[in-house]
Parts: structure tokens; sequence; C-alpha cells
């Protein structure tokens, strides 16, 4: 497995982007890929040390502050709408569940990472629904119905697999341990939930390109510019406190299809393009990562 492990994300890649028809069509299946992905996470960390950091609290302003900050910024330019409005769900996006997967492979501290993955996706819940009722897009929901909204789509893939695992540690530590050992497998379930989501994100860009091209260039090009930022304020905040690998994965990998979901229920459905350009640049990024990291 060793061998074949720098070949399993570029593969994942290209057979999403040439396949983006027929891994759409299995999409439905990621939820239950990434539950399975983050209990395997879980029970190899012992939850009593998840402790909240600074490093958290720099990470979780940044996006707050960014994201709004930019929001404003465009608008206030007379940029376009949708634009501003992909920027913003962009930076905003919560880490991705199975940050942890490539993190820890990479060598970052999986206490670090474990607890911005479930405080990240928490402030995002709360945050989020708040930013989206004064933009105004969709005057029918309010911030209670759209944190409802909110924490039962992260709750269903967050929350469960963190209590199994607790529960596991504390009344069954042998099933925990026997999980725990396989936790190995989480990449390759990764890669797997790559190469569906990346399929669907690609369908959708080809099926909403038509007469969008130039909002779609925008999105794209800015797209990769907040990739690299995000990965290299990341790594400089995780340099201060200790850990620079984890620092730039959970600020700059983004849960695409989470954030996806969120720009076409609360905001301009075209405004995800941001994030399904997003998930190419980041999978290559941690492609080119995990490479380096095995050849080295």
């Amino acid at each position: 497995m060793q061998r074949i492990r720098p070949y399993v994300l570029p593969i994942a890649i290209v057979l999403g982007l040439l396949l983006h028809k027929w891994c759409a069509m299995f999409s439905f299946l990621v939820p239950f890929i990434i539950f399975s992905i983050l209990l395997l996470t879980f029970t190899a960390v012992d939850l009593r040390k998840l402790r909240l950091t600074m490093l958290d609290f720099w990470l979780m302003l940044f996006q707050v502050v960014v994201s709004t900050g930019c929001y404003g910024l465009i608008t206030l330019c007379g940029g376009s709408h949708i634009v501003a409005e992909g920027v913003l769900i962009g930076v905003l996006c919560p880490v991705a569940s199975s940050v942890a997967v490539v993190a820890c492979m990479l060598g970052a501290n999986r206490e670090t990472v474990t607890t911005y993955t479930i405080a990240g996706n928490l402030m995002v819940a709360l945050v989020a629904p708040v930013v989206f009722s004064l933009i105004g897009d969709h005057p029918e929901l309010d911030v209670a119905d759209s944190m409802m909204l909110m924490f039962t789509k992260i709750g269903s893939t967050l929350a469960l697999p963190f209590f199994l695992a607790a529960l596991m540690q504390f009344m069954l530590p042998k099933a925990n341990a026997f999980l725990a050992r396989y936790n190995g497998l989480g990449f390759y379930l990764w890669s797997l939930a790559l190469l569906f989501t990346l399929g669907q994100t690609i369908d959708y860009i080809f099926l909403n390109g038509e007469g969008n091209w130039g909002s779609i260039a925008w999105l794209g090009g800015l797209s990769l510019l907040f990739c690299v930022l995000q990965f290299a304020t990341g790594r400089w905040l995780g340099r201060k406190y200790g850990d620079v690998i984890g620092g730039g994965q959970l600020l700059g990998q983004k849960n695409s299809a989470m954030g996806i979901w969120m720009a076409n229920t609360f905001l301009s459905p075209l405004s995800s393009v941001f994030l399904a350009f997003y998930s190419i640049y980041q999978n290559v990024w941690n492609a080119w990562q995990l490479r380096v990291k095995d050849n080295s």
C-alpha cells in the first residue's frame, strides 16, 4: 500500500476531471465516507487532550474578518455581486472534515487538527447564518432557520462520529483500539471521496457555465489567489504556535462540498464555482505535498 500511495491522489484528480459526469452520480456517498473517515480519526485521538489554543482563535478570526472584509471591499468598489459572494464563501467555508488525513500524514499534530476540525465547523455554523442574513439573498430564511440548517448539515457528519468515538473511548476501549489500528485507511477513503466530490464540482461548472464565462473566469482566478493566500497565512500562523503543517492545512483545506451546499442554499448558486475551482487547486497542492513527503 505504501508504494501506491504517492499515485492515489493524482489518479483520483485525473479520473474526477475526465469522468466527472459518472463520478457526480456517486456524490451522494460522500457524507457516509466522511463519517467513516472521522470515526477512524477520532478513535485514534485521546479526546481528553483536545484544547483550544490561540492558533484556533487566529484561524477563526481570519476566516470571519477576511471573508466579510473582502465581500464589503468588492461590493464597495462596484465589483460583481456573484464574485463578492464567491470570495465570501471561499474564505468562510469550514475546514474540511477529512483534513486530519492529509495533515497528519504530513506531520501535523493530531490533537491540534482534530480540535480545529470541531471548533472551526461549529464557528461557521454560528457565524455564517448571521452573515447570510445581512447579505439578504434569501430573506425568507431568518437567522434561526439558517442556523438550524447549518447545524443539521454539520452535525450529521461531524457530531455523530465524535460522540461515537467518545463513547467507545470511555466504555468500549477495546473496540476503540481496534478501529484506531486502521486509521490509515482514512487516506484511501478520502481519495474516494475526492474522486466523487471533484467529479461533482467539475460537472457543476459545465452545467452552469453557459453565458457566465466572465464571472467564472474571475471566480477561478480569485480562487487560486485565495488558495495560495490561505495556505501561506495558515503556515505563517502555525509557525508561531509550533505547527506549520497544521496551520496551513486548517486554514487552507476547505470542505468544498459543504461550501457549495451553503452557496446554493443561502447565496447566488453561481458563487459556488469559486469553491469548485478551489477544490481542484487545494487537492493538486495536497497531492504535491504528499509526493514530496513520501520522497523525502
